[in-house]
């Protein structure tokens, strides 16, 4: 007798429906594992066990999806409280606000790149204006300082992500790097190199350093009245 033919396996089935908070978990899931660069509907579909079409019944498109993940990433950051130390509440911000970005490195540019206004963008932008309108700003400062420290964040964050070298790294590229930068033509460059070749000066920036700088810096206008 021959051998039975062998039935063809039944593709393995979602057990839960299929949801947009779904969707954006498992993107969001991607987007930490391999960049959002690397995130496509058919690779989402795939980490879901579901047909790429079927996402378009909760994603209208590629651009729906970037949104949505923009929004997730926002909704993590710990908003501002009103009414109290405004100084203390825009650290907190912007602290938290680094902390995310470094758990999703893909999303500081993604952020940048957007016009986005999904409810956790919406919530924060309101808070954080409320915060600063409440301490006393005017509309015109509230919004300069906002961005600024927005600017602060973003950028501080980008190098940390993208710098070549580890922090511990730091004295022993300066020391490498060292005989490339002659005292004679680049006589301050050289300076600072032997400072963290020699490990008068750890090289490392600090976010806070900058940070506190431009909080103190948005005060004195506050005190001044300033508007435009």
């Amino acid at each position: 007798m021959g051998e039975e033919p062998t039935k063809p396996r039944k593709k393995r089935q979602r057990k839960t429906p299929l949801t947009r908070e779904a969707v954006l978990s498992a993107a969001m899931r991607l987007a930490d594992r391999e960049g959002v660069d690397a995130l496509s509907m058919r690779k989402l579909a795939r980490a879901l066990r579901v047909e790429a079409m079927s996402l378009y019944n909760h994603v209208a498109n590629k651009d729906d999806l970037l949104d949505g993940l923009v929004d997730r990433v926002i909704g993590e950051i710990e908003l501002p409280t009103l009414g109290g130390d405004w100084r203390e509440a825009m650290r907190r911000r912007a602290l938290s606000a680094h902390d995310v970005l470094m758990r999703h490195p893909w999303a500081t540019l993604l952020i940048l790149s957007r016009v986005n206004t999904g409810p956790a963008m919406l919530r924060y932008i309101d808070a954080t204006l409320g915060c600063l309108r409440e301490a006393g700003f005017s509309w015109a400062l509230a919004d300069y300082a906002w961005n600024t420290l927005d600017g602060h964040v973003y950028g501080f964050t980008l190098q940390r992500l993208t710098f070549p070298f580890e922090p511990k790294e730091y004295a022993a590229k300066a020391a490498e790097y060292a005989p490339m930068v002659p005292a004679d033509t680049y006589p301050y460059m050289r300076g600072l190199t032997l400072e963290v070749a020699e490990g008068r000066h750890d090289g490392v920036q600090e976010l806070e350093l900058g940070l506190g700088l431009l909080l103190e810096g948005f005060e004195r206008l506050r005190v001044e009245g300033w508007t435009r």
